[in-house]
């Protein structure tokens, strides 16, 4: 097994969470009476790049098939982040009229309905039918393909180059991640920028988010990293940003490489940052495996705890992140009955592996639990001011990671 990026031997173990299935691969109700298909979740650190990296054991156009069931429009803090990031980029870049902008994994217009609005031409690159079609509806121009250089070469030619190519957490989700990076150098115009967000591995790391690991995530990502891959496809990191989202993320400005535009302090700044906390060093890839099996632990005793006390729990938010924690803990219906998801692409079928049903929020003032586990911890804040009415009955809210708080 080699480097998806610099094709050396991978030998080092970042984590293994054992084998799961797809974390999105939702059931319908017909599904239940077959098997399910489980794949090693068996992440490797590479030595020369620190590229983290999970192997290739399903085709990425098996996870990302028409049946996806991610719609980005159902997180209010989410349209919040897209909106202010178009304001943002709009300025900065001075985009108007004349300018292009495209949207790697656009999904269902969820951040072009912005641009739209500003009268910016747009365009989204979306594989999933389901979330492209959803756009379409907005008036979204959306190409439901797979994005690589391929691609991207066709459309220069075809029509131009974009003026902002942005990929929000997109990066992390290609296998051939050589050849996305450098389709975004193709399609890009000549004194462009591409933007791209992703969670911070350094976060992953700091704050044990080993439940951010499944199989449609085939990297991880540190600022070095990822400089040194768009480096090495033409393209020159002009400015990185921090980003709460997602538990903590980084997004990233890049141009041509041989640009006039200088590089801010904030990159200097950054490889600084991952340098003191000891990124350049094998040490800091060693050591998730014991805290995640303490997460685990403690998830697994909590839950026990509650049920034998007679108090009931719900889960809330069927993210992805929330399948790779309960497959790992091995939670079942016994301990957790049912997650409520305000999407309703979700609801009505239940979660890959753990077959925990998947229902709407009514359920939660129906049956008044005790307590309710957030999954999707990062939106947190969000969820809990969404939930204030569980305080009615004297209900309190739970998370798992990093530790198991109560509140």
């Amino acid at each position: 097994m080699k480097c998806r990026h610099c094709q050396a031997p991978l030998r080092d173990v970042f984590i293994d969470l054992g084998a799961a299935p797809p974390s999105n691969a939702f059931l319908r109700p017909e599904d239940l009476v077959r098997p399910e298909l489980h794949f090693p979740l068996k992440v490797y650190t590479c030595a020369m790049c620190h590229l983290v990296q999970v192997d290739e054991v399903q085709r990425h156009d098996a996870l990302f098939s028409d049946d996806y069931v991610y719609f980005s429009s159902y997180s209010r803090s989410w349209l919040a982040h897209a909106r202010a990031y178009v304001e943002q980029a709009t300025q900065r870049l001075g985009l108007g009229p004349q300018s292009l902008v495209m949207e790697v994994a656009s999904n269902d217009g969820y951040l072009l309905q912005y641009v739209q609005e500003r009268g910016i031409p747009c365009v989204g690159v979306e594989p999933t039918a389901g979330t492209a079609d959803v756009a379409r509806a907005r008036g979204i121009e959306t190409i439901g393909e797979f994005f690589g250089v391929s691609f991207a070469r066709r459309f220069a030619a075809e029509r131009r180059r974009a003026d902002l190519v942005l990929g929000n957490n997109v990066l992390a989700h290609v296998p051939d991640i050589n050849d996305f990076v450098a389709g975004l150098r193709e399609v890009l115009a000549p004194h462009g920028s591409v933007t791209v967000e992703f969670p911070h591995l350094l976060q992953l790391v700091q704050q044990c988010q080993f439940d951010t690991i499944y199989h449609e995530h085939f990297s991880y990502l540190s600022f070095h990293t990822v400089q040194r891959i768009f480096a090495a496809h033409g393209l020159t990191v002009w400015d990185v940003e921090t980003l709460s989202t997602h538990g903590g993320s980084l997004r990233v400005w890049a141009q041509h490489s041989g640009h006039a535009r200088p590089a801010e302090a904030s990159v200097a700044a950054m490889l600084q940052c991952e340098s003191d906390a000891g990124m350049m060093q094998p040490g800091f890839y060693q050591g998730l495996q014991a805290e995640a099996d303490r997460i685990k632990n403690d998830l697994l005793a909590f839950l026990i705890e509650q049920k034998r006390a007679g108090r009931r729990v719900a889960a809330y938010g069927a993210a992805a992140k929330g399948n790779t924690l309960l497959n790992y803990a091995g939670v079942r219906p016994d301990l957790l009955p049912y997650v409520v998801d305000a999407s309703p692409h979700k609801q009505g079928r239940f979660l890959p592996g753990s077959r925990i049903p998947v229902v709407d929020e009514s359920h939660l003032r129906e049956h008044r639990p005790d307590v309710v586990l957030i999954l999707p911890w990062n939106l947190r804040a969000e969820i809990v001011a969404q939930l204030d009415y569980l305080r009615a009955w004297g209900g309190r809210v739970a998370t798992a990671v990093p530790r198991l708080q109560l509140t």
